[in-house]
């Protein structure tokens, strides 16, 4: 079977496929014909969850209709989220989510980062890269996560300036959302979008790691497929959707759950806000719409290549875009893949070529090797990353040249054991100080180690090399 063998079971069922959807955790919660009738079933609240303009096109439109014990509004003011309001982690540091970019044009690559003791999904998020302004609603910003302990069982966090695509790296993710339950592994993808509430638990307490892509700016979709064909790629079928899950009372004692507060923690215009509620958030027990999280095994990828000659642009492997309206076929983000696969191009450099590229490139590694880069200390390892900003040189070291160049062309199945991913954007990628001098994991010298090493072999007399 084409899907990815995974050595943690999902302790979850789903609804599949991208469209609209309807699930009740309680027969007859759903109200039928209409939205919002005038008493809701089981003495339920209807409330709506807008993704887009009410306006929008209907192809474009996201929107959800929720039925829940008590609206999401009856919650106290928002206040800063510091330690004072934040107890239960041992993390000192306000995590730095606000967009502070410094734009570079160096080839740019991070050794593995730390698993950070201590810290929970919202205090172990830190800010990589990005471009734009969650205000404004425009561009990107990329992250690496952390966590070695849950969120507080009556805990929960979102959004309200871009959509969430997570990609772990290290063990598995147990997300609670307001629409229904996701177990997310290695391998897998998930995208929260922008608003939705969520409670992220370890899976029997292994810490986690992995990164984020927050779009500020649309929604992802699948990617046209033009000359291709009606399939391949990411196959709408394939997707992932959860179904209504709503908590009960916790305790037979009325009184006592009602003094019973729970946490809403809050990104909102990069800063951290916390509120209470009487009440938990994961209380829907049905909705209907089209706006709502899912995830994706990565090893259901149907990959396509040549099987003539040269080396496709790696669009041909992109799971899901946001697409800028302007600009037709340019991306504010994909999530592109490099799956194994088999190569067979005659007379062909088979590894990415040398290029610079108006978009820009972040990569990070999974797990394995991959093709063009050198693996091991120093290398672009599992857990790591690397940025190629907006016209900057790169592609393959010089190691992967001399191999390339030189081996017998066979067909050859590469990437086995191994997923690198990139986030490729339309923007230039500012980094923030966290990145280019906190972490403590920029690879000083990875410009020389990777490409000083290039020989030249030209010959105006044409002398085939070695000769």
């Amino acid at each position: 079977m084409r899907v990815t063998q995974f050595d943690t079971r999902d302790p979850y069922s789903y609804a599949t496929g991208l469209g609209n959807h309807e699930t009740e955790a309680l027969k007859g919660a759903l109200p039928i014909g209409h939205n919002s009738p005038q008493k809701a079933p089981y003495g339920l609240y209807a409330e709506k969850i807008s993704g887009t303009a009410f306006t929008a096109p209907r192809a474009e439109n996201k929107q959800a209709w929720v039925y829940r014990v008590l609206p999401s509004c009856a919650h106290s003011a928002f206040e800063p989220l510091d330690d004072d309001v934040n107890p239960g982690t041992t993390d000192a540091a306000q995590p730095n989510l606000l967009p502070e970019f410094h734009l570079v044009p160096n080839q740019t690559r991070w050794d593995p980062f730390d698993l950070v003791p201590g810290v929970d999904w919202v205090r172990g998020l830190r800010l990589l890269a990005g471009a734009g302004d969650p205000a404004t609603k425009t561009g990107v910003a990329y992250y690496v996560y952390t966590a070695s302990q849950s969120m507080g069982a009556d805990t929960a966090f979102y959004s309200a300036d871009g959509d969430f695509l997570i990609v772990p790296q290290t063990g598995a993710l147990d997300i609670e959302t307001e629409m229904g339950r996701l177990f997310v592994r290695p391998m897998e993808i998930c995208v929260i979008p922008r608003g939705i509430r969520y409670r992220v638990s370890l899976h029997e307490g292994v810490p986690v790691r992995g990164y984020i892509l927050e779009l500020f700016q649309g929604h992802f979709s699948l990617p046209e497929l033009g000359p291709i064909g009606s399939n391949c790629l990411a196959n709408e079928r394939d997707f992932q959707v959860p179904v209504a899950s709503y908590r009960v009372q916790q305790t037979k004692d009325a009184a006592a759950d009602d003094d019973r507060r729970c946490l809403l923690q809050a990104k909102f215009g990069g800063r951290l806000f916390q509120a209470t509620q009487k009440h938990t958030p994961f209380d829907v027990a049905a909705w209907h719409g089209t706006y709502y999280p899912f995830k994706y095994d990565l090893g259901r990828f149907n990959t396509i290549g040549t099987i003539s000659y040269d080396h496709p642009d790696p669009s041909i492997y992109t799971v899901l875009t946001a697409t800028t309206n302007a600009h037709p076929g340019t991306a504010v983000a994909d999530l592109v893949i490099f799956p194994p696969r088999w190569l067979v191009g005659e007379d062909t450099f088979r590894p990415p070529s040398y290029h610079r590229n108006v978009m820009s490139e972040f990569m990070g590694l999974i797990a394995g090797d991959y093709i063009a880069k050198g693996g091991g200390k120093g290398g672009f390892q599992p857990a790591g990353a690397s940025l190629h900003n907006v016209m900057s040189s790169h592609g393959p070291d010089a190691g992967a040249f001399e191999k390339a160049t030189n081996e017998t062309l066979v067909p050859d199945k590469v990437g086995q054991g191994s997923m690198a991913f990139m986030f490729e954007s339309c923007y230039m990628m500012g980094v923030t100080d966290w990145g280019l001098k906190a972490c403590q994991k920029v690879q000083e010298h990875y410009s020389e180690e990777s490409w000083d090493g290039l020989k030249i072999y030209f010959d105006p007399c044409g002398r085939p090399r070695g000769e």
